[in-house]
């Protein structure tokens, strides 16, 4: 069995992560549960919390002496939370997957300076099914090319912290790169008033936020006499958190290097 630390263990994600370590897939056990500093929760039985029995796993504020005694970590804590394990996790020689949301150019580039020690998997989105979509999208950009408008619709529950999602922000870089344009510059990000024609290159990204939608995503392709749509729906957070799981298996003995979830499931060209 190879242990693993979950950071962010008391999250809506990582509670989702705890429930699937509890399977032992892989030949994965749960060895550490980390929190942020001063989190109630603080020295209580991981299994106690989730109202189960006893694991000895306690939920700790020390990060570094959670990562260090795992086989690799799993992270979805949050941005600059996740930059600091990464560093921790390459300090102590272990991999590390991390799907935090909102991490941004800097971060990540902080994250890409770390894997030059360790192996990190990151991805904005661990399901498999969001995965292979960003595969699908490329393609059918290249196909349809600057004939077909892009808009990008996401939806996530009320409590999301960032808009848009990070789903959504990587299909759009997926679907800009295969179209070879650059959403710094053909980026939309809401629509008001008399804008004017829509232009030929943009790519519009907008968020919704309603009740308890765990994640919806829809492409669409916009022709002159069709329309052509892709819908990825995560009916819960189990999606993630299995991906997640086969993420960190699979980067257990990887050489150095940033990884994405395209490698952990072979999409990789």
């Amino acid at each position: 069995m190879a242990g693993v630390a979950v950071c962010g263990a008391m999250g809506r994600m990582g509670k989702a992560i705890l429930a699937i370590l509890g399977e032992n897939p892989y030949g994965l056990t749960l060895s550490g549960a980390v929190e942020a500093a001063g989190h109630p929760l603080i020295g209580r039985d991981v299994a106690a919390v989730a109202g189960g029995g006893r694991t000895g796993v306690k939920v700790t504020e020390d990060p570094g002496s959670a990562i260090a005694a795992a086989d690799v970590a799993i992270d979805f804590s949050t941005a600059d939370a996740s930059v600091r394990n990464a560093f921790l996790a390459a300090e102590a020689g272990k991999p590390i997957v991390i799907g935090s949301t909102g991490i941004g150019a800097d971060q990540l580039e902080r994250i890409r300076e770390a894997a030059g020690k360790t192996a990190i998997v990151q991805s904005p989105n661990m399901s498999i099914g969001v995965n292979l979509m960003f595969r699908v999208a490329a393609d059918m950009a290249r196909v349809l090319g600057d004939d077909y408008d892009v808009e990008i619709v996401e939806t996530h529950h009320r409590f999301k912290k960032d808009a848009p999602s990070g789903t959504a922000v990587k299909l759009a870089d997926v679907v800009a790169s295969a179209l070879e344009r650059n959403m710094e510059e053909v980026g939309v990000y809401g629509r008001k008033g008399m804008t004017g024609e829509r232009s030929r290159r943009e790519i519009g990204v907008f968020a919704m936020r309603s009740g308890d939608v765990v994640g919806e995503h829809t492409l669409v392709f916009g022709g002159i006499g069709e329309r052509l749509e892709i819908t990825h729906r995560a009916h819960s957070r189990d999606t993630f958190a299995r991906g997640a799981v086969r993420a960190a298996s699979w980067v257990l003995g990887k050489p150095p290097g940033l990884y994405d979830m395209a490698d952990v499931l072979g999409f990789r060209r």
